[in-house]
């Protein structure tokens, strides 16, 4: 997958009508079951620290951080004003649509860690989006990336509709990382609480690389 160059065909989707249109409606549901939450709380609190500036990108009513670590700060990136108004874990908002703009509004080293919960597959500029979420993330910095087996399929990439399951989904999260700007290699873990019973739920993780803050 190393050699792909990225285009229109590999991130197209089914409706390219304006993502705002698409989002405009408040979904105030969780998009994975409730064990697959509970599993994503757990991975989260052994993974984020107290204390930790936390960006969370394409963010939406809720975060799924656990309810007793107390965070410095949790900045959510979302698209829809209304349900990021309903996110009582974050500390401030703003809306923005990563399809269009890719380019974060934070400084360099701004946060300890970012997170992407079941919503990687709806980037149609990946590439862009985490190269910059290794500049706005420290040094040494955590991004998380999880998801399940569910989509909105009409707004999902072609890449991700054509993979056959979750070790091809995870790998082109892993491609993702390796071929951003400032990222160490990635980890790939399987959180499914009981993937007979409930939803399953993977994690793509990677750290951010000292080279990619020179001074």
């Amino acid at each position: 997958m190393n050699k792909i160059q990225l285009t229109d065909m590999h991130l197209g989707r089914v409706d390219e009508t304006d993502d705002a249109l698409f989002y405009q409606t408040p979904r105030l549901v969780t998009h994975i079951d409730e064990a697959a939450c509970k599993a994503l709380e757990g991975w989260y609190k052994n993974n984020l620290p107290s204390g930790f500036k936390i960006l969370d990108l394409m963010s939406a009513w809720v975060s799924h951080l656990p309810g007793d670590v107390i965070y410095k700060r949790v900045c959510g990136l979302g698209m829809n004003s209304t349900e990021l108004k309903e996110n009582r874990q974050l500390t401030d908002w703003l809306t923005q649509d990563l399809n269009k703009n890719p380019i974060l509004p934070f400084e360099d080293d701004e946060f300890d860690a970012c997170i992407i919960a079941v919503s990687v597959q709806y980037l149609i500029k990946p590439l862009e989006v985490f190269s910059e979420m290794a500049r706005v993330i420290k040094p040494g910095g955590l991004a998380a990336i999880s998801f399940s087996n569910r989509m909105f399929p009409t707004k999902a990439v072609a890449l991700w509709r054509a993979a056959a399951g979750p070790t091809d989904h995870a790998q082109l999260i892993s491609w993702y990382f390796q071929n951003s700007i400032g990222f160490e290699a990635s980890e790939i873990a399987d959180i499914s609480p009981n993937p007979f019973e409930t939803d399953p739920l993977y994690i793509v993780s990677a750290r951010v690389s000292e080279r990619a803050h020179p001074k």
